[in-house]
């Protein structure tokens, strides 16, 4: 498979990155990500020269383990995890864990085959923290520089009415930090007020798990709802891709991404604008 890590997200475009379609139909419902190298994990130092971001992006998960009633297992989907936090370790940005629960994070698609994976997975320090993850409730939002949503089924059933994450996230972006969000992590978004009462995706061009892609993985009808008609309904502006292709769409500090080919484009627009100094 190929690398989505070496992409640079545009907003509103699409490039065809994976050609597994069928390959991974489960958990946050697409392929599994790319086969990146162990060497893209854990980086030596930051990258010179750049701004430095002095806050914690905070990663932020579902604590929801079941499938509504059909039994299957889901939780967050570790390759949403793992690219991602590499992504923010190569350019030097501390990250914590946070989940609606917190303690240990019920996860979905661990496939050691890929090197991202295995390194995060591997790594006992990292792993542990992931596992002693902050509670929703016990999120303080003035310590982070941003938010990240990752995505898995889980995220369905209880980011959307989780009050700690809702509240922290509106609190973070007005106070001009970032917030992203990927496959069914955007779930976390829907119900994100500003203090002017408006939805914080109101407006704005949006993305996440395809109905179409819903379809392909027949969840469609298991899921509490269809986060494309949802974000739509908030008034966002989706704009979406053919299925499993990666897509990521940037909308001033909002950075939304479709599937999990999309996870390290997230967060690496979401270093971009956090490097820009426009942030805290």
């Amino acid at each position: 498979m190929s690398n989505p890590e070496t992409d640079r997200p545009v907003a509103g475009r699409t490039r065809p990155v994976w050609l597994l379609a069928a390959a991974l139909l489960a958990a946050c419902g697409g392929p599994a990500t790319s086969s990146a190298t162990a060497k893209d994990v854990v980086p030596d130092k930051p990258a010179p020269k750049e701004a430095p971001v002095t806050k914690p992006v905070l990663l932020a998960m579902t604590s929801h383990d079941k499938k509504g009633d059909t039994g299957e297992s889901t939780g967050a989907f570790l390759p949403e995890i793992a690219h991602p936090y590499a992504v923010f370790a190569r350019a030097g940005i501390v990250v914590e864990f946070a989940s609606v629960r917190g303690g240990r994070v019920p996860l979905d698609g661990v496939d050691r085959d890929d090197a991202v994976n295995a390194a995060f997975l591997d790594d006992p320090e990292v792993t542990r923290r992931l596992h002693e993850s902050l509670p929703s409730s016990a999120v303080d939002p003035s310590r982070y520089a941003a938010i990240f949503f990752a995505g898995g089924h889980g995220a369905m059933w209880d980011l959307p009415d989780d009050p700690s994450f809702v509240k922290a996230t509106a609190r973070i972006y007005e106070a001009g930090g970032v917030v992203g969000a990927v496959c069914h992590g955007p779930a976390a978004l829907v119900n994100v007020r500003l203090s002017d009462g408006a939805y914080l995706v109101a407006g704005k061009q949006v993305n996440g798990f395809t109905n179409e892609e819903e379809r392909a993985v027949k969840l469609e009808n298991v899921v509490p709802f269809l986060l494309e008609d949802r974000l739509v309904a908030r008034g966002g502006r989706f704009v979406g891709a053919p299925k499993w292709q990666k897509q990521v769409v940037v909308d001033g500090r909002l950075v939304t991404g479709q599937n999990p080919a999309s996870a390290a484009g997230v967060a690496e627009a979401m270093v971009a604008l956090l490097r820009e100094k426009k942030t805290p």
